[in-house]
């Protein structure tokens, strides 16, 4: 199928996420050439009048060359130590080649937390969108210096689709070291071919992208994917292709095809149920029963009739997942009671929510407002 080439030339806002492997020329330093030409290529983009945040791996790598590391290091202490002493001379290369060019950048080191807690991820959004009113490209990169297991994104391509729906991006563009997405690893496989154009969500796309990264990534293609999938619950368009092509920005811009489209055909979630959907990390689960997985479907709120049981520690307004009796995620939201108050009423109608409690919050267990429903349970399409 040949690639529907408006979809990233039509978009206004941009975020294009750049990988360790070519910010450090696949781990031999930064690589200050290729940084300057994709940063007169996003000047030539501001000037055609997109607005550009551009989400940049290599803090890690860069630091492992200069402190002279030939293997990405397993502690988290030795990697955060690692991204302190690269993101130094990350930040110094992009502002001194986008100076060369008159644009303002601006650093922002984000971790997952940021965007789970609502005032911070608003925080975030209005910083970001106010750098774009003003002219300047944001600079994003994890938070690799305080990071840890249980608030790590783990790789850049999910938090480059987490910060396209976070400032409502129209269009993603993942750089990597590899022409777009094929039916096979090519490296592996002399018959693989290119995929030009495919569905967002596509569960055949995942076992054709199954892999680890390199060395000095956490990536590779199958984080890809799954970070288009996200992106598209936001409404935007995911472009997979290669940084080393000559020119790709703007001539994907112009509406040339190069690499592999991944297309969103999910209407753009509100902003406050798209927050809710990019939760990486939830609270606690429900299990439901069959009848309640239907009336979710049907756009019904969660009542704790049709809750089994309540799994883990939380506590009220937390995020948590509601799963079905297979263990598929159909659904997550924001809980009106605690742990320990959601097992004792689960099971039971919400005109006994009262006698058992002592008190009533609500009627239902997550309000149908506070709920991000899955149409798809094969692929978390929402």
């Amino acid at each position: 199928m040949g690639m529907n080439t408006t979809r990233i030339a039509e978009a206004k806002r941009l975020v294009i996420k750049v990988g360790s492997a070519l910010v450090t020329n696949n781990g031999e330093g930064l690589d200050e050439a290729a940084i300057r030409e994709w940063a007169r290529q996003i000047a030539e983009l501001r000037a055609l009048g997109r607005e550009v945040v551009l989400v940049s791996s290599g803090a890690i790598a860069c630091g492992m060359r200069r402190l002279g590391r030939e293997r990405r290091p397993s502690a988290v202490h030795e990697l955060q130590a690692c991204a302190a002493v690269g993101q130094m001379e990350l930040v110094q290369v992009y502002e001194s080649a986008f100076s060369a060019h008159g644009l303002h950048t601006a650093q922002v080191l984000l971790t997952h937390d940021d965007l789970a807690d609502r005032k911070r991820y608003l925080n975030a959004r209005s910083t970001l969108t106010t750098l774009l009113a003003l002219g300047v490209v944001p600079v994003i990169n994890e938070n690799d210096t305080v990071v840890t297991d249980e608030i790590k994104f783990g790789d850049n391509d999910t938090l480059g689709a987490l910060v396209a729906n976070l400032v409502d991006a129209d269009g993603l563009v993942i750089l990597t070291d590899q022409q777009g997405l094929y039916t096979a690893d090519p490296r592996k496989d002399a018959r693989a071919t290119l995929i030009a154009e495919a569905r967002a969500g596509d569960p055949a796309l995942e076992a054709m992208a199954g892999g680890a990264g390199t060395q000095y990534g956490k990536g590779g293609m199958i984080t890809k994917v799954i970070a288009a999938r996200r992106a598209a619950g936001g409404g935007a368009h995911t472009v997979i292709a290669s940084g080393r092509e000559p020119d790709v920005m703007p001539r994907l811009a112009r509406g040339e095809a190069i690499g592999t489209l991944l297309v969103s055909g999910l209407p753009r979630l509100s902003a406050r149920k798209q927050w809710l959907a990019d939760h990486l990390q939830l609270n606690g689960r429900l299990l439901l029963d069959a009848g309640a997985v239907k009336a979710l479907g049907d756009g019904k709120s969660l009542l704790p009739i049709g809750v089994i049981e309540a799994q883990g520690e939380f506590e009220r307004g937390a995020a948590v997942a509601c799963v079905s009796p297979a263990g598929t995620e159909v659904a997550r939201g924001l809980i009106n009671y605690g742990s320990s108050d959601a097992r004792r009423i689960a099971r039971h109608a919400s005109a006994d929510i009262e006698s058992i409690l002592g008190y009533i919050d609500e009627p239902e267990m997550i309000h149908r407002d506070n709920l991000v429903v899955f149409r798809d349970q094969r692929t978390g399409d929402r």
